[in-house]
Protein backbone atom coordinates (compact mmCIF):
# COMPACT_ATOMS: atom_id res chain seq x y z
CA UNK A 1 0.00 0.00 0.00
CA UNK A 2 2.21 2.52 0.87
CA UNK A 3 4.56 1.78 -2.65
CA UNK A 4 1.66 2.39 -4.49
CA UNK A 5 0.96 5.88 -2.64
CA UNK A 6 4.34 6.58 -3.39
CA UNK A 7 4.01 5.75 -6.86
CA UNK A 8 0.70 7.77 -6.85
CA UNK A 9 2.18 10.86 -5.50
CA UNK A 10 5.55 10.73 -7.99
CA UNK A 11 3.69 10.14 -10.98
CA UNK A 12 1.46 13.05 -9.96
CA UNK A 13 4.37 15.45 -8.87
CA UNK A 14 5.58 14.86 -12.23
CA UNK A 15 2.49 15.26 -14.47
CA UNK A 16 1.03 17.94 -12.50
CA UNK A 17 3.60 20.76 -13.87
CA UNK A 18 2.96 19.62 -17.61
CA UNK A 19 -0.88 19.68 -17.38
CA UNK A 20 -0.92 22.98 -15.73
CA UNK A 21 0.87 24.68 -18.57
CA UNK A 22 -1.89 24.34 -21.28
CA UNK A 23 -4.29 26.75 -22.07
CA UNK A 24 -6.46 27.45 -24.68
CA UNK A 25 -7.21 30.87 -26.04
CA UNK A 26 -9.94 31.59 -28.21
CA UNK A 27 -8.15 33.73 -29.85
CA UNK A 28 -4.73 34.95 -30.09
CA UNK A 29 -3.57 37.10 -26.85
CA UNK A 30 -2.59 40.82 -27.38
CA UNK A 31 0.62 41.41 -27.10
CA UNK A 32 1.80 42.70 -23.30
CA UNK A 33 2.63 46.92 -23.96
CA UNK A 34 6.19 47.68 -24.14
CA UNK A 35 7.82 44.31 -26.24
CA UNK A 36 8.47 45.03 -29.37
CA UNK A 37 10.42 43.18 -31.70
CA UNK A 38 10.70 40.17 -30.59
CA UNK A 39 10.02 36.84 -32.88
CA UNK A 40 7.37 36.50 -30.51
CA UNK A 41 5.82 38.97 -29.13
CA UNK A 42 2.77 38.52 -26.17
CA UNK A 43 4.08 34.90 -25.60
CA UNK A 44 6.20 33.85 -22.72
CA UNK A 45 9.45 32.17 -22.91
CA UNK A 46 9.93 28.44 -23.00
CA UNK A 47 8.96 26.62 -19.23
CA UNK A 48 11.86 26.58 -17.38
CA UNK A 49 12.90 23.13 -15.74
CA UNK A 50 11.75 23.28 -11.71
CA UNK A 51 13.39 20.12 -9.58
CA UNK A 52 10.09 18.81 -7.32
CA UNK A 53 11.10 18.21 -3.97
CA UNK A 54 9.39 15.86 -1.13
CA UNK A 55 6.08 17.94 -0.29
CA UNK A 56 6.15 19.07 3.17
CA UNK A 57 3.23 17.29 4.27
CA UNK A 58 0.13 15.28 3.04
CA UNK A 59 -0.92 15.86 -0.63
CA UNK A 60 -4.38 16.47 0.33
CA UNK A 61 -3.35 19.69 2.34
CA UNK A 62 -0.39 20.65 -0.05
CA UNK A 63 -0.41 21.29 -3.99
CA UNK A 64 2.66 21.86 -6.05
CA UNK A 65 2.46 25.12 -7.68
CA UNK A 66 4.21 24.87 -11.21
CA UNK A 67 6.81 27.58 -12.25
CA UNK A 68 5.99 29.50 -14.89
CA UNK A 69 6.28 33.16 -16.54
CA UNK A 70 4.62 36.47 -15.11
CA UNK A 71 4.36 39.42 -16.90
CA UNK A 72 5.69 42.25 -14.85
CA UNK A 73 6.03 44.79 -17.58
CA UNK A 74 8.74 42.47 -18.95
CA UNK A 75 8.97 38.66 -18.56
CA UNK A 76 9.70 37.27 -14.97
CA UNK A 77 10.34 33.43 -13.98
CA UNK A 78 8.59 32.75 -10.59
CA UNK A 79 9.83 29.11 -10.14
CA UNK A 80 7.65 26.17 -8.38
CA UNK A 81 6.73 25.53 -5.15
CA UNK A 82 4.59 23.91 -2.73
CA UNK A 83 1.90 25.74 -1.84
CA UNK A 84 -0.71 25.08 1.45
CA UNK A 85 -4.45 24.53 -0.37
CA UNK A 86 -6.78 27.62 0.94
CA UNK A 87 -9.34 25.13 1.69
CA UNK A 88 -9.81 21.10 0.74
CA UNK A 89 -10.39 21.01 -3.02
CA UNK A 90 -8.95 24.16 -4.06
CA UNK A 91 -7.56 24.02 -7.42
CA UNK A 92 -4.69 26.54 -8.34
CA UNK A 93 -5.21 28.25 -11.66
CA UNK A 94 -2.10 29.64 -13.06
CA UNK A 95 -1.60 33.14 -14.41
CA UNK A 96 -2.62 34.09 -18.06
CA UNK A 97 -4.11 36.44 -20.12
CA UNK A 98 -7.72 37.75 -19.74
CA UNK A 99 -10.03 40.65 -20.71
CA UNK A 100 -11.29 43.42 -18.76
CA UNK A 101 -13.68 45.21 -20.60
CA UNK A 102 -12.07 46.19 -23.62
CA UNK A 103 -8.22 45.45 -23.04
CA UNK A 104 -6.51 42.61 -22.71
CA UNK A 105 -4.56 41.68 -18.91
CA UNK A 106 -2.34 39.75 -17.04
CA UNK A 107 -4.05 38.13 -14.30
CA UNK A 108 -2.14 36.75 -11.39
CA UNK A 109 -2.22 32.81 -10.33
CA UNK A 110 -4.81 32.57 -7.99
CA UNK A 111 -6.72 29.46 -6.32
CA UNK A 112 -10.15 28.52 -6.83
Amino acid sequence: MKKSFVLKSLLLAAVLPVVAGCVVYRDRPAPPPGEVGTANPGQPPPLQADVIVAAPGPLNLWLWVPGCWEWRGHWVWHGGHWAARPHPGAVWVGPHWGWHRHHRVWIGGTWR
